[in-house]
């Protein structure tokens, strides 16, 4: 049941004149006891006003992306037309400096129409499986066999994990309105030996 602001007073002045304790007041009036308490330190910081129905904030997602961030999906997609979103998301990440999951990547690119609809996609068994072994790579953690065979696998890795922990959070100061931190701006530094 949700009080008014009247009631919630009345409320607070009847369990502070009551000779009972101050449970069993709010049990006889059937008044939670959280509720009560939430409402009494808000009326003894802000008085009266302080028991006014506060409006319910809005939802803020720590881990939103930004609309410039997506706007740089959009036009790196558009530089790259024959990446997939899988391949267009580690590429962000190996040479922008900017972690962008694959799915996040493909619904930026769904919301801009920027991909086919797997309805319109007329694929046989033959076109999906001849040519599996021209990207081994996604199989080896979108590592090229030249990275595994070179041991730069695990530093690229590394790289990689780094380059997202700082993106999530540099989107979530961006999100609660914060201003990034110079040591949250990233740069790869992951060079791949004439490897593309």
């Amino acid at each position: 049941m949700r009080f008014t602001q009247a009631e919630k007073m009345e409320i607070i002045r009847l369990v502070e004149g009551s000779s009972l304790p101050v449970k069993q007041t709010l049990r006889e009036m059937d008044v939670p006891r959280s509720s009560f308490y939430r409402w009494y330190r808000r009326y003894l910081d802000y008085g009266y006003d302080g028991l006014a129905t506060q409006p319910p904030h809005a939802r803020r997602f720590w881990n939103k992306i930004p609309d410039s961030e997506k706007r740089h999906v959009v036009d790196e997609a558009l530089k790259n037309p024959e990446l997939t979103p899988r391949g267009l998301a580690w590429h962000m990440t190996d040479s922008q400096g900017a972690f962008i999951s694959e799915s996040s990547v493909y619904r930026i690119l769904r919301d801009y129409d920027l991909v086919a609809s797997p309805a319109y996609i007329v694929l046989t068994a033959a076109d999906e499986f001849r040519h599996k072994t021209r990207r081994v790579h996604e199989s080896l953690d979108n590592l090229t066999p030249a990275d595994v065979y070179h041991g730069r696998g695990r530093d690229i890795i590394t790289a990689r994990n780094l380059i997202k922990e700082q993106t999530m959070r540099r989107r979530r100061r961006h999100n609660l309105g914060l201003r990034p931190l110079n040591e949250e701006i990233v740069r790869p530094e992951v060079y791949r030996e004439g490897v593309h």
